[in-house]
């Protein structure tokens, strides 16, 4: 699997006909881009899209010179190795789900710190994690850094990560409002990412509901899975409302990156947009 190129589009759609006996048929079409932007002289940012709609991932490498590209690109490599390999899509429930997550995510977080200690130009490396898998009837959500992944229903936009920055850190204790963190100086530092000792999932024994989001899938689903650049140049009520407005998954993350360039993001951006049918 090689990493994709510092720009990439494309769109995809999924017709799963063999559905079990007491539920309709889960139709998932999608789109992604991700481009290196205005600001940057490279893009670190990588996504992987499962041919089958498995599931989506988008990786946001940081470190000197070429090592976020490294490490990003290690990420989307090696957690699908892992999740191809584990899962059983059609019949994995939140167990399987975990056991094969927590896998892929130390798998990918020990090779990317293995390669960071034995290679000069890739010390200190990392990146940061956003990943979408679907198990029977549901989607899975998981994060680690500052990539969010966001859910649409009924004009209802709701984030089912969760940032490991320092300043939701200080949010969460009440120190510092929302608002100051959007453009605290702080608001880029992450103390879990891939690529540290942090960088693992924190799920405690039969409770993994703080690092794994579930959403029973619903016709008109739709969900984006970015880097945080695609919030630098938008916010959120820009997020519903391109999401909400255009209809094709493909037009919809090219709208995403656009709407954020045209806003003055200074990062690399990359969206990916799933839509569940019909």
């Amino acid at each position: 699997m090689s990493p994709p190129p510092a720009a990439l589009g494309w769109g995809g759609f999924f017709d799963r006909r063999h559905a079990s006996r007491n539920k309709p048929p889960i139709e998932l079409s999608w789109g992604a881009l991700s481009v290196v932007g205005n600001f940057r002289p490279n893009n670190e940012d990588r996504l992987y899209v499962d041919p089958l709609g498995r599931f989506f991932l988008v990786a946001d490498g940081m470190g000197g010179q070429s090592a976020g590209e490294r490490a990003s690109a290690l990420a989307v490599e090696l957690i699908p190795q892992v999740l191809e390999k584990e899962l059983d899509f059609e019949k994995a429930d939140l167990s399987l789900i975990t056991a094969a997550l927590q896998h892929a995510v130390s798998r990918a977080n020990t090779e990317i710190i293995s390669q960071s200690t034995l290679d000069p130009g890739c010390h200190n490396m990392g990146t940061t994690l956003a990943l979408l898998v679907r198990g029977g009837h549901k989607f899975y959500a998981v994060g680690l850094g500052d990539s969010p992944i966001y859910h649409l229903r009924g004009g209802h936009l709701q984030k089912l990560t969760k940032d490991h920055s320092l300043t939701q850190a200080l949010v969460d204790a009440g120190t510092i409002s929302a608002s100051e963190a959007a453009t605290h100086r702080y608001r880029n530092v992450l103390y879990r990412y891939l690529g540290t000792k942090e960088g693992y999932l924190g799920i405690k024994e039969g409770d993994p509901s703080e690092e794994i989001r579930s959403v029973e899938l619903q016709p008109g689903d739709r969900f984006l899975v970015c880097s945080d650049g695609a919030l630098d140049g938008l916010n959120e009520a820009g997020v519903r409302e391109l999401l909400t407005r255009i209809n094709n998954p493909q037009q919809a993350a090219e709208g995403i990156v656009a709407a954020s360039l045209a806003g003055g993001s200074r990062d690399n951006i990359t969206a990916i947009v799933v839509v569940v049918g019909p």
